[in-house]
């Protein structure tokens, strides 16, 4: 018996090794949907891209679909949420996992998951809802699993690779949001080393 074809919308090379060994395991053979218009600046964007594309290629020996990246529409029903990161997460699972799943009617294909839940940073069960609405609505089948335990292992993989990695899910909101939280946490550290000093 064959495997199972999936389509595995994948925000960055990174997240996705864990997700496609273990689909794997599970029997399925997953095509790569690449739409991700939040990724800012476009160097950014491009740069994710050809990190994914090259390992897909030379490693993984899968197929990349290069679907629609809809800057506009992103600006018009995402950005307009800001720094209300849930509103703003829900929309941008929403537009991102919708085209997936246009795309995944219009190639055949029968299954759909996403790399989003391997990332501990995402909004795990808003991700799932918004997967398994969308799927549903196309007549799809959602693999919804949570791949966030292999986390630690698709960090040491992809710098044993590597793979460029980014220190920030993708959008100008959440490069804000990663830089405030890495320099509360080197306050943090330095708060502690100078009570460490104190109390010597």
């Amino acid at each position: 018996m064959g495997r199972i074809p999936l389509l595995l919308h994948a925000c960055c090379g990174p997240c996705s090794l864990e997700p496609v060994r273990l689909l794997r395991e599970e029997g399925f053979e997953p095509t790569i949907c690449w739409t991700n218009p939040n990724i800012q600046p476009q160097s950014e964007h491009d740069l994710r891209l050809r990190t994914l594309s090259d390992w897909a290629r030379e490693e993984a020996g899968l197929e990349v679909i290069v679907a629609a990246d809809d800057r506009a529409a992103w600006e018009r029903t995402v950005a307009v949420h800001g720094f209300d990161r849930e509103a703003r997460c829900r929309a941008c699972y929403a537009l991102r996992l919708a085209e997936s799943c246009r795309v995944a009617r219009e190639r055949g294909f029968e299954h759909i998951s996403t790399t989003l839940a391997v990332s501990p940073y995402q909004l795990f069960d808003t991700c799932g809802e918004v997967l398994s609405r969308l799927a549903k609505a196309h007549g799809l089948t959602s693999v919804w699993r949570d791949f966030r335990p292999y986390y630690p292992d698709a960090t040491v993989r992809s710098r044993e690779l590597g793979m460029y990695r980014q220190n920030y899910c993708g959008c100008r909101f959440s490069a804000a949001e990663a830089a405030i939280e890495r320099h509360e946490a080197r306050d943090a550290r330095k708060r502690a080393r100078a009570q460490g000093s104190a109390s010597a």
